[in-house]
């Protein structure tokens, strides 16, 4: 079986070289193989020439900044995986968390799960961002009859099988909750797993802002009725 890692990138070059470090280092359970494929959003700090001296891994580069789903959009289009995981490019999420995310697919007990920061006792760095990922994971349960504690975590993993049945649209910080939407739209169950987590300051480049929130918001009652 194949583990494919998808890692959107834009403007990270201070930590793009310590993610691929990481994810290389990690050993997968029943002899996994990675496929990892990073996506370059035309960033403009460096970070696309530190890429371009990489060899051995699918990076596919954008010709314009399209956002971070456009980016997942376009790995998911070339990942051959079993499995999909996807994977942020700032370090806010380890890499040695992927044994205990992959295991209840490995082990059938689903096909879709999630990393969630909340399970276990999380102290926020910043408590707007914080309460916001509560309102909207409090949305996704009201609308979808769900009982998920993160919704908008980074760690989504699933079954490439999950994806036949969804056309994702997704350009920028949408992803999260259309795929979520989409995901229990169609039945599937999401299991989750607790996660550690290490938020880093807006000064060193965190991207998310509010507007997203009321974006994903909106998305999520879109997608609870329309396609």
């Amino acid at each position: 079986m194949r583990l494919s890692i998808l890692i959107p990138v834009y403007n990270e070059k201070s930590t793009i070289l310590k993610v691929i470090k990481e994810v290389e280092k990690v050993k997968l359970p029943n002899k996994l193989k990675k496929e990892i494929i990073i996506v370059d959003d035309y960033s403009t700090d460096g970070t696309r020439e530190i890429l371009k001296k990489i060899k051995n891994y699918k990076i596919l580069y954008h010709d314009k900044n399209k956002g971070k789903g456009s980016a997942i959009r376009t790995g998911l289009g070339c990942a051959t995986g079993d499995i999909i995981l996807i994977q942020d490019a700032d370090l806010e999420y380890s890499p040695t968390e992927y044994p205990n995310l992959l295991k209840p697919i490995l082990a059938n007990k689903t096909e879709v799960v999630y990393g969630s920061r909340f399970i276990q006792k999380h102290e926020p760095r910043y408590k707007l961002y914080y309460f916001g990922n509560l309102l909207l994971t409090w949305m996704t349960n009201i609308l979808f009859g769900s009982k998920i504690s993160d919704m908008e975590t980074c760690y989504k993993v699933f079954t490439k099988k999950v994806l036949k049945d969804i056309k994702l649209k997704a350009r920028r910080f949408d992803f999260e909750p259309e795929i979520t939407a989409k995901i229990l739209r169609i039945g599937y169950s999401i299991l989750e797993v607790p996660i550690t987590y290490k938020s880093r300051k807006i000064s060193e480049g965190k991207k998310i802002s509010w507007k997203d929130g009321i974006m994903a918001a909106y998305y999520l009652v879109r997608y609870r009725f329309l396609d």
